[in-house]
């Protein structure tokens, strides 16, 4: 076979094999240069993704921070508002205590009176605020969730031990939540 051409492509194979490794090597060579390209685009696909997806988590995490942010000024905000609610309805009664103190008297059932009406007017401030005065009396029977026992004494009668003998301090809840234990003396 001279320099003719081959049609046969099994021949054209052979002949492409028994041009020398050097051919082998340049035709490699150019078969990877154009794999190259093609096999770069898709990691700069892929980096680019990759950034993308970087970008998008440090914008997240930001404003994830902003929100914690956020929701702590303004739970703080809640709580001095709130607190300066609940001052804004006391101040009334401060007026009464301050007038009271103005003006005393020597009678002391007008002072006691007073005294009362003040008294009845925080009540119900405070109880319309959610606040609840506990029901302990004597002869109740002793419950820790409930109660704060300050001491111990000798039970005057037999059907004492175990109880409350006397309460000492009221206790109070708001909305159901003890906010003071009723502080009592218990019989042994």
């Amino acid at each position: 076979m001279n320099t003719e051409e081959v049609n046969d492509p099994e021949v054209k194979d052979v002949q492409d094999d028994t041009q020398g490794p050097e051919a082998n090597a340049e035709q490699a060579a150019d078969a990877s240069a154009e794999a190259a390209p093609e096999a770069s685009e898709p990691a700069e696909a892929g980096q680019e993704e990759a950034t993308d997806w970087q970008d998008k988590y440090l914008r997240l995490y930001a404003e994830f921070d902003n929100f914690r942010k956020r929701t702590m000024r303004e739970r703080g905000d809640l709580i001095r508002n709130a607190s300066m609610d609940v001052l804004e309805k006391l101040l009334p009664v401060l007026d009464d205590f301050d007038r009271a103190t103005a003006n005393p008297s020597d009678d002391a059932t007008v002072t006691r009176e007073g005294q009362a009406l003040i008294h009845t007017k925080l009540r119900q401030l405070l109880e319309a605020q959610g606040l609840a005065k506990m029901e302990v009396n004597q002869g109740d029977a002793f419950d820790v969730d409930l109660h704060e026992a300050i001491t111990n004494i000798p039970a005057p009668t037999p059907d004492l031990v175990g109880k409350v003998v006397d309460v000492v301090e009221p206790g109070y809840k708001m909305n159901d939540k003890i906010m003071r234990y009723a502080k009592v003396v218990v019989g042994q």
